[in-house]
């Protein structure tokens, strides 16, 4: 992370702006403090390669794949987002001893080593990283002056916008599952304010153009993808392939919480609750059908607004479970996680 940063990649934004080189650096910092970065790719990674949580971090490079999707039609961040991710807040990969190593340590001597901040992979709120290509787009287009100061107000739109998600990163490291859902729905909701900043000057700015202008507007998204990318024929998915590492560790939380009648109650609603969450998610992946920025902005906030009604609906039945835990069975089931992982 610090040599990309030093090489200016991170900084002027032309690394960030490959989706799949952003999935390929979340990799990496995914297990990077992990068992000093050996034992391959962890259970909880995505389809794309990239990692939904990093350390503490829900959602790394987030606006970025807002963006890419609603301009770009490049759905490959952004919707492999899911329950895997609800899962692996409950059941984190991460102990204690891996989390402090995303923390920037106090200096120690003359030279120490130098942690990039997690703060970096919250995204940047200047212009040329996290905002809109404005640019691309003007001379895409060729706005008239009234389209023009409709698009400088979309502009401005979407650095506000990356500042709000920018605001939800973690400051701290959170030990516990409904501490990690907490943060969890912290990070949605941040993102759908954005949406919500972003769409209205988007839809205004799109409905002044002409068709001809439209056209333009919406093939960004064909130029993107030339002939022998790699994305060109990429589709989309939900996570909606499970692999068996998720399947719900009914045997080892018997083994070592040994609940009694009260708590097995709440641990089932619980798993109920993650079972709904799963299948509800499956059921409102629909990445493939919007066609123009607008439309894929629209499809961004239903996605958005479904993940954080499902996030709640688990984070409160995994905060009746937990409260009902003593001091050792709430460590013992912060355990489990990381015991998978290895």
């Amino acid at each position: 992370m610090n040599s990309l940063s030093r090489a200016g990649g991170l900084r002027n934004g032309r690394l960030l702006s490959n989706p799949a080189a952003r999935a390929q650096i979340a990799a990496g910092l995914a297990v990077a403090g992990w068992h000093n970065g050996i034992g391959g790719n962890g259970w909880w990674q995505h389809g794309n390669g990239g990692y939904g949580w990093v350390g503490p971090l829900f959602w790394p490079f987030a606006y970025h794949d807002i963006y890419d999707y609603a301009i770009w039609g490049d759905g490959i961040g952004f919707w492999d987002y899911g329950y895997p991710d609800i899962y692996a807040g409950i059941f984190a990969p991460y102990g204690y001893n891996d989390l402090a190593g995303y923390m920037a340590p106090r200096p120690y001597g003359r030279r120490h080593a130098k942690v990039a901040p997690l703060a970096q992979m919250c995204g940047d709120d200047s212009r040329n990283i996290a905002g809109l290509p404005i640019d691309q787009i003007q001379l895409t287009v060729q706005p008239t002056e009234a389209q023009f100061a409709a698009l400088d107000d979309l502009g401005n739109a979407s650095i506000a916008a990356a500042q709000a998600i920018r605001a939800a990163c973690p400051a701290q490291v959170t030990l516990t599952a409904p501490g990690r859902l907490a943060a969890m729905q912290q990070r949605i909701e941040a993102m759908i304010s954005a949406v919500v900043t972003v769409q209205p000057p988007l839809e205004k700015f799109y409905g002044l153009l002409s068709d001809e202008q439209k056209a333009r507007f919406n093939a960004l998204a064909d130029d993107q993808r030339k002939p022998g990318d790699a994305r060109a024929s990429f589709v989309p998915g939900c996570s909606t392939t499970q692999p068996a590492a998720l399947g719900w560790p009914a045997g080892e939380i018997e083994a070592r919480l040994q609940p009694n009648d009260s708590q097995r109650a709440s641990l089932a609603a619980l798993q109920d609750a993650s079972t709904r969450a799963a299948e509800t998610l499956k059921a409102a992946c629909q990445p493939g059908e919007a066609l123009t920025p607008p439309a894929r902005f629209t499809a961004i906030g239903k996605r958005l607004d479904t993940m954080l009604q499902t996030v709640k609906l688990v984070r409160a039945r995994l905060e009746d479970f937990y409260a009902t835990l003593s001091d050792e069975q709430k460590a013992q089931f912060e355990a489990i996680g990381p015991r998978r992982s290895a």
